[in-house]
């Protein structure tokens, strides 16, 4: 099994050091660094980039919803586990906005969390319960505002490749069903990306049921 490389953001040390010590026996998951806030964190990602980031929501000088915007501007390949006190819809989509992949309570299970970082890391993003009611509801809210908006052209088979992504399958699980190699999935993904708009493939899981390519 590979090794995650982990980075914790959160302003309260306490917090932080009883996640490092949730998470220490954890043979493959590597905390490379730690940081008080989102400042102190971009100066340190000049030397360090961890695969995925346990980010809290609210920090000073540099919250989560802008750090969490700046790390998918300039580091695309390093997934964001938003993490808060909060649970609040506002809080979640936000963040799900600014580029976040998953979204969990600081009061989860230990073992939710560490499910939810491999699972972040694989897959690319985290679903559990509270998060897909709050996407669905935001779905309903709002319906007729993004209808006319977005409407991409999408192919047969970009189509396919879409529904496989929404059932949480992996790359190479995409590449054995439809018989194609990794780096061709990996192509059509991209595509859905920037023909739908999505930060994330949170994002890709709204457009998919706001235009009936999948059902919930």
């Amino acid at each position: 099994m590979s090794t995650i490389k982990l980075g914790i953001i959160d302003d309260h040390k306490i917090f932080r050091n009883g996640l490092k010590a949730t998470l220490e026996d954890c043979e493959n998951l590597d905390l490379i660094l730690e940081a008080s806030n989102g400042k102190e964190l971009v100066g340190l990602l000049a030397d360090k980039l961890p695969d995925v980031l346990l980010m809290d929501i609210k920090m000073p000088e540099m919250d989560g919803i802008q750090t969490a915007t700046y790390v998918h501007q300039h580091y695309k390949h390093i997934k964001i586990l938003a993490l808060s006190m909060f649970n609040e819809d506002k809080y979640i989509v936000d963040m799900m906005k600014a580029g976040a992949s998953g979204y969990l309570l600081k009061n989860a299970e230990p073992e939710e969390i560490i499910e939810a970082i491999s699972t972040v890391y694989h897959k690319g993003f985290y679903f559990n319960e509270h998060l897909s009611i709050t996407l669905i509801k935001q779905l309903v809210v709002n319906d007729h505002a993004d209808q006319a908006n977005n409407k991409a052209d999408l192919n047969e088979r970009e189509i396919e490749v879409l529904k496989l992504v929404c059932q949480e399958c992996s790359n190479q699980e995409i590449a054995d069903k439809i018989f194609l190699s990794v780096r061709t999935v990996e192509g059509y993904r991209a595509r859905l990306f920037e023909k739908t708009n999505s930060k994330n493939l949170v994002g890709l899981v709204i457009y998919a049921i706001k235009r009936g390519i999948i059902s919930v």
